[in-house]
């Protein structure tokens, strides 16, 4: 019989699954959103008339239709999950002044402001014929000029609401630096990065199944935060929040882009009450690209000084950051980018300034790693700039600077606490790992052959924050012990891939002493669960982990106490073992937990606990091979080594490495979403024109780890999982750059296609330059 390596992997590879697309329910509707083409423009009309007369068509509304329908739940909502911004902050606006005026519409009333905003919807009693009603519903859009990029749309010259600035927040995080800084430096190097438009691009894209029942609403759907989504269909709707119940089944991916309440979830659930029916969404896979939420999209401005001996002095990062149509979530999010631009480095002047700028494309949202990667790209290609400018190798530079063991807690200029950290281990371990005197040698033999491909050897340090910010950093959770033995753990997270039902039932296991086939998890579920805050930032293991050691630690201190009372002994003479409760004098008085509960009534812990913030961190090395020809890059070996504390589950944390690194690579060669000057993403044929890394495109990938325990937790662990998105598309552009010699580092943006590395190879070389 096969070993599955994990619970899930058994239902999930033998098509036992449960997806929301899976779940039968009678008389069922299905919905298909009429979309806009045009990127931006003035609604005149739209007629769903002809689609209400398609056979199968239950009903098909526009805006005007629809007039009780709220707009969808916006960034106040959104941010209820999350703390006043740091003190580190001098917004010039707060996120409810943001939004403002910018409100997100359930379906367009006047303004088209994204390619794809949906300006109807259609009922069916399938799928097919809601699509063959879609397609007879017409509209006209009178096309307005489009921004596409936040420096097109800082200018205002084309603005997204009428009398509001298309610069929807100002930020900053540190204190400016004096000019005499930068004039009194030793060497100062610049450069301009684009951060790439990503899309999160999970297997399973963006589902919601309104029920309604009675009074009540229950709601299936793919989605990390269920209470957080109960909330606001709640508020949305006009009732209380108990009167909602989400339920997250089995969930194909999320990276991030499953946490919101979307003008697509809004309006399912408005129809299946005001029709008495249950209503289905499933976005398809060319939807998903035209209307997903988006990642990344960030224009900045760098520059880093140090002294001769490479110590750095000061760093400066300017950010004008793509946040889409409506200042939803993503217009806070940039200030992830600015709170962690010290990196792993005691630079003492660290000063960062943010513009959340809204533009005509989808929103932007977390992606796996947050306004994290954004950060490391930035300073790590500095880096290996002022590397050069000084002549230290890049590895050395790095030790020079990194904050020492002993310096932690450290707090950084931009206001971020680090917890732990021992930067030059992880360093160390990657070099040696991709033997880098080894490629740094046969780097230099090519360099003295005319006929070899270029080599080039990138390195790239990151520290990113997980668990959330403070005021977020706790989980709610249970746990109960039945009479037959079996032991239910509760807790407000919800799995869309983190293998939840493995790792929490054996924590929990491992913290009673028992079987962890005893144990069982149930999550994903507000009925079950009241109360939680979700999946997201790379939380689960580092504070619902927490959580649930916790909560097991109380049961055993209740079972003692019980077993006390019970057998008339004092406390300090019952002791717990492996599941059981005896006395420490008498061999006789013992009793497992199920027969305890027996004898007493049911025991159920229910809490809140609540950790600190963990900075994990790492080191990331890659080796590329260019051909100036052909304009293509070979990865010859990637090493990634990650630091996320005491780790629960080896196995599955380097599952998560390992798929993250493959996503940062997507970043650096592969993915963005062009959009054309209306506004409209280029991606009609799919996959083919958006390019996720396949099989094909793996490189050799060692994941390594280090260990350093977070004091935050009482667990030790610190978030796993973003490491590669955050960590190694620096790696890989400093590989290329490493290769090619250029003396414009400009040249080479991500993603490094076959025209960007070709045009960058015939640009002046750094010996030309000097």
């Amino acid at each position: 019989m096969h070993q599955w390596t994990r619970r899930e992997d058994e239902r999930l590879l033998t098509g036992k699954g449960r997806y929301v697309a899976d779940i039968e329910v009678p008389d069922c509707l299905d919905a298909v959103f009429v979309r806009s083409k045009v990127g931006h423009g003035a609604l005149r009309a739209v007629d769903c008339r002809t689609a209400r007369e398609v056979p199968g068509v239950v009903g098909a509304w526009s805006a005007a239709d629809l007039t009780d329908v709220p707009p969808c739940a916006h960034s106040a909502a959104a941010l209820q999950d999350l703390p006043p911004v740091p003190h580190t902050v001098l917004a010039k606006l707060s996120s409810d002044e943001a939004v403002v005026g910018r409100e997100w519409p359930a379906l367009v009333k006047e303004r088209v402001r994204y390619a794809g905003e949906a300006v109807a919807v259609v009922l069916g009693e399938d799928r097919y014929r809601a699509e063959d009603g879609a397609a007879e519903v017409t509209f006209r859009v009178d096309p307005l000029p489009a921004v596409v990029t936040p420096s097109a749309a800082a200018a205002d010259s084309t603005l997204l609401f009428e009398g509001l600035s298309n610069i929807a927040l100002q930020g900053e995080a540190g204190k400016p630096i004096e000019d005499k800084v930068w004039q009194e430096a030793a060497a100062v190097v610049q450069g301009r990065y684009r951060q790439n438009l990503l899309m999160p691009t999970p297997m399973e894209c963006r589902t919601i199944l309104a029920v309604p029942e009675g009074d009540r609403l229950t709601v299936w759907s793919g989605h990390q935060m269920p209470h957080r989504l109960r909330r606001e269909l709640a508020a949305l709707l006009g009732w209380s929040p108990d009167r909602v119940r989400v339920v997250v089944p089995d969930t194909g991916g999320a990276f991030g882009s499953k946490s919101a309440s979307f003008p697509e979830f809004v309006v399912v659930a408005h129809l299946a009450v005001k029709l008495q029916r249950p209503v289905r969404w499933i976005e398809d896979r060319l939807e998903s690209m035209m209307v997903a939420t988006r990642g990344r999209g960030q224009d900045q401005r760098a520059r880093l000084a140090a002294d001769a001996d490479g110590r750095l002095l000061a760093y400066e990062l300017d950010i004008d950051a793509d946040v889409g149509a409506y200042p939803h979530l993503g217009v806070g999010l940039p200030m992830q980018t600015a709170w962690m631009a010290t990196g792993a480095y005691r630079t003492p002047q660290v000063h960062a300034t943010v513009r959340s700028i809204l533009t005509n494309t989808m929103i932007t949202y977390p992606y796996r790693g947050a306004g994290r990667p954004e950060a490391v790209i930035a300073l790590e290609r500095c880096m290996d700039m002022m590397a050069r400018q000084l002549g230290i190798d890049p590895a050395d530079l790095r030790r020079r600077n990194f904050i020492l063991p002993e310096s932690f807690p450290y707090t950084t200029p931009t206001g971020r606490t680090y917890d732990s950290g021992e930067y030059a281990r992880a360093l160390d371990l990657a070099l040696e790992t991709v033997e880098y005197d080894t490629w740094r040698a046969e780097q230099t033999r090519r360099r003295t052959d005319p006929t070899a491909k270029p080599l080039g050897i990138g390195l790239s340090c990151y520290v990113e924050r997980s668990g959330g910010e403070p005021g977020g950093l706790h989980e709610f959770g249970s746990i109960e012990v039945s009479q037959d033995g079996v032991i239910t753990a509760r807790c407000g997270a919800a799995s869309s891939g983190q293998s939840h039902e493995t790792v929490f039932p054996s924590l929990v296991a491992k913290t009673l002493g028992v079987d962890e086939q005893r144990v069982r998890l149930i999550e994903g579920d507000t009925d079950e669960q009241p109360q939680g805050l979700g999946s997201f930032a790379s939380r689960t293991a580092q504070v619902a982990g927490a959580m649930l050691q916790h909560a097991s630690q109380l049961v055993i201190e209740e079972a003692r106490e019980r077993a006390a009372n019970l057998w008339n002994l004092p406390l300090e003479q019952v002791q717990w073992s492996d599941g059981t409760v005896h006395a420490v004098h008498d061999g006789s008085a013992a009793m497992d937990i199920g027969e305890l509960v027996k004898a007493t009534g049911p025991l159920r812990i229910e809490d809140r606990f609540e950790t600190g913030m963990a900075f994990p961190f790492g080191a990331h090395a890659a080796v590329a091979e260019v051909d100036p020809e052909l304009g293509t890059v070979r990865l010859l070996k990637v090493v990634t080594v990650d630091d996320c504390g005491v780790v629960l589950n080896p196995a599955i944390v380097r599952a998560q490495a390992f798929g993250s690194a493959l996503q940062g690579i997507g970043q650096a060669l592969y993915e963005a979403i062009p959009y054309d000057d209306n506004g409209v993403p280029m991606l009609a044929n799919g996959l083919l024109d958006y390019l996720v890394p396949t099989y094909t495109e793996v490189p050799p990938i060692e994941v390594k780890d280090t260990c350093t325990p977070s004091p935050s937790s009482p667990l030790g662990a610190k978030g796993a999982g973003e490491s590669g998105c955050i960590g190694l598309p620096a790696a890989v552009v400093n590989a290329v750059v490493d290769a090619l010699q250029i003396a414009d580092p400009d040249l080479l943006q991500m993603p490094l296609t076959p025209d960007v590395i070709w045009r960058a190879a015939r640009a002046p070389k750094l010996e030309e330059a000097r």
